[in-house]
């Protein structure tokens, strides 16, 4: 008989002794949830990569179905590994990495050294259907052991053009047939290997080239939208040695386990942007966090974020929360603190590289961390699980991973000499390519409040619109607009009909498929751009048109852009010759709001099934009028 972990003795024991608890008892797949904060308290730890290695050689033995039955939002995803070398320690790894953005994994593994076979053979499970990702990891011997003896360095330099001819046609047989993303890394090069040459200008030209072998490959994946490099050099600089000698002699392990460790950790960043799932909002503290010192106790002229010893560091710290936020990650304060006094640092203090101007939010009061995170989430209109929350204060790290599980809290602390490397560490905002909208975003927001004052300011909703002057624009998907389209796919959840997750070469696909549509929303008002915000996708059946998906950013919720979309679609259907308008809708936690979108324009119910979908048709009579208050440009092209 097994007995459960109370909270009081989850309190002594550490996060893998819990996780070890629940593997005993047969319950990690019913408490899944819950595992991601386990793995978050292992990789804040000392051995936090050993210790993540160790959780996923237990996660490894839970069937990520029966994870997905309990919990239907825990999708699995499935790995293809292959490689030149052995990769034991990669899958537990990866599982463990996985899971801490709550993905079951599933890896298929391939014999030793047969990364060629297996990228050449479509029959291979690289290619096998539902392959997410598909890893060829590589190392230095897969060119070295192919040298003559004695070699040269002319001899090396051709080995390499010839290998990168030969990656580089292998890429593209993948993205022509494979289902997933292909991942290469970059060869990381030792001087047992360099020191074989005895001269230094030998050394120096081997070095040359391949470093012009690694820049090769990663120039592939600017060329192939479904290929992912991922540089191992600054991982290796971050850990120990590269490799047990002896190991890599006799059990050809030529990649330690700490570098696949942080590889491992990579490609969960990866597979989080693949699946729409980076962070939107980060939320920062501020007292030791931005600057040093408690400004309620030392006052404006006692803190410091440069010109002392430790205030440089917070500069640093303030320099990448500016960065981050120049590329479309909205900034925000919560802060126990008085807001006057906040706000005279955040506007005068000669210090500050962080000014009022750069947040979107600053909720500065006496109030609960976790209620001023819903607070700001609410005035975003963003959900809390979009949100990184970093604090120096283990109190209030603790109560935001309590009370709002979906938030990723950085667990700052008294060296702030180390906060730009835990802000970092788990790639929270990376997405797969930035577009022109991630760099204005935060911009979009902060207009927010002009447009909230306009509407307090008028004497109904109708007023309101009317005077927001509302623009839209409806037409094919522009090419520098393909990214753009397929983020919208991706990281939209509340207008988003079938939740149909799309990377950027699906977008070309289906752009170029006779008889679809792939259309790209545009708005502007009174108060500036908004560019893109939503998408709607749309192909000829023998039924008539058959839409597919569509999507609308949250910023542009219930101005009448959603009605303007559809009701130019359907007047474009009646007058190009559809019998009728086919739609769908796929009920998930988020997406609720537009249940009755379809219905509310006229479409008629016509199938339900028991988990909530439904399916819809127009039959183009009566249809919806685009709302007054905007106008509407619409191009269309058939389809």
């Amino acid at each position: 008989m097994t007995t459960a972990v109370t909270t009081t003795e989850a309190e002594r024991v550490g996060p893998l002794d819990r996780l070890r608890a629940l593997h005993r008892e047969r319950r990690i797949a019913a408490e899944y949830p819950a595992v991601p904060a386990l793995l978050a308290e292992l990789a804040a730890s000392p051995t936090g990569l050993a210790d993540l290695t160790r959780a996923g050689r237990l996660l490894a033995r839970v069937e990520p179905d029966s994870v997905r039955e309990l919990h239907p939002g825990a999708a699995p995803a499935t790995v293809a590994i292959t490689g030149h070398g052995m990769l034991d320690a990669l899958p537990p790894a990866l599982t463990a990495q996985f899971a801490r953005h709550g993905i079951p994994l599933r890896t298929t593994d391939t014999e030793y050294d047969s990364w060629l076979r297996d990228l050449q053979d479509t029959g291979s499970p690289l290619y096998a259907p539902g392959t997410d990702i598909a890893l060829c990891v590589l190392d230095a011997p897969v060119v070295f052991d192919e040298l003559p003896l004695p070699w040269r360095v002319e001899d090396l330099a051709a080995a390499l053009d010839a290998k990168l001819e030969l990656i580089a046609g292998l890429v593209a047989r993948y993205t022509e047939h494979g289902p997933g993303t292909l991942v290469l890394n970059t060869l990381p090069l030792l001087s047992s290997q360099t020191h074989q040459l005895v001269d230094h200008r030998s050394r120096t030209e081997l070095s040359v080239r391949w470093r012009e072998f690694n820049a090769g490959l990663l120039r592939l994946a600017a060329e192939h939208p479904r290929l992912h490099v991922v540089d191992l050099d600054p991982l290796i600089a971050e850990c120990g040695p590269l490799r047990d000698s002896r190991l890599a002699a006799y059990a050809k392990v030529h990649l330690g386990e700490e570098l696949l460790g942080r590889y491992a950790r990579e490609i969960g960043h990866l597979a989080r942007a693949l699946r729409g799932r980076a962070k939107k909002v980060l939320v920062v503290d501020l007292d030791n966090t931005l600057w040093d010192g408690i400004l309620g106790d030392d006052g404006a002229d006692g803190i410091a974020a440069a010109t002392t010893y430790r205030g440089e560091a917070f500069r640093t710290f303030q320099r990448a929360v500016k960065q981050i936020g120049a590329q479309g990650v909205l900034l925000a304060v919560c802060s126990k603190n008085d807001k006057e006094p906040v706000l005279g640092v955040l506007r005068d203090h000669p210090d500050m590289v962080l000014r009022e101007a750069d947040f979107t939010r600053v909720n500065a009061n006496w109030q609960p961390k976790d209620g001023n995170l819903l607070d700001i989430a609410q005035r975003l209109n963003l959900g809390v699980d979009s949100f990184v929350f970093a604090d120096d204060s283990p109190f209030e790290c603790g109560l935001v991973a309590a009370s709002l599980p979906d938030v990723a809290v950085i667990r700052l602390d008294e060296e702030p000499a180390l906060h730009v490397e835990r802000l970092l560490a788990d790639g929270w905002f990376d997405v797969r390519e930035l577009t022109a909208e991630d760099r204005t975003r935060a911009g979009q927001y902060r207009s927010e409040a002009d447009r909230q004052d306009l509407q307090e300011s008028a004497g109904s909703m109708e007023e309101y619109l009317k005077a927001l002057d509302i623009r839209v624009e409806v037409s094919p998907v522009r090419d520098h607009e393909l990214a753009r389209i397929a983020q919208i796919t991706l990281r939209t959840n509340q207008f988003n009909l079938t939740t149909q997750r799309l990377q950027q070469a699906d977008v070309v696909r289906q752009k170029a498929s006779a008889g679809h549509l792939v259309l790209a929303v545009r708005s502007r008002d009174r108060f500036g751009d908004n560019g893109v915000v939503g998408a709607l996708f749309a192909h000829r059946t023998a039924e008539g048109l058959r839409i597919d998906n569509m999507l609308l950013s949250c910023r542009v919720f219930a101005r009448g852009i959603e009605e303007a979309t559809l009701a130019s679609l359907l007047t474009h259907a009646r007058d190009s010759g559809a019998a009728a308008v086919l739609a769908s809708y796929r009920p998930t936690a988020k997406n609720h709001r537009v249940r009755e979108f379809y219905p509310s324009l006229g479409f008629e119910t016509t199938g339900e099934s028991a988990d909530g979908a439904r399916e819809f048709r127009h039959s183009l009579t009566g249809l919806p009028a685009v709302p007054a208050h905007l106008t509407l440009d619409v191009t269309f092209t058939d389809a």
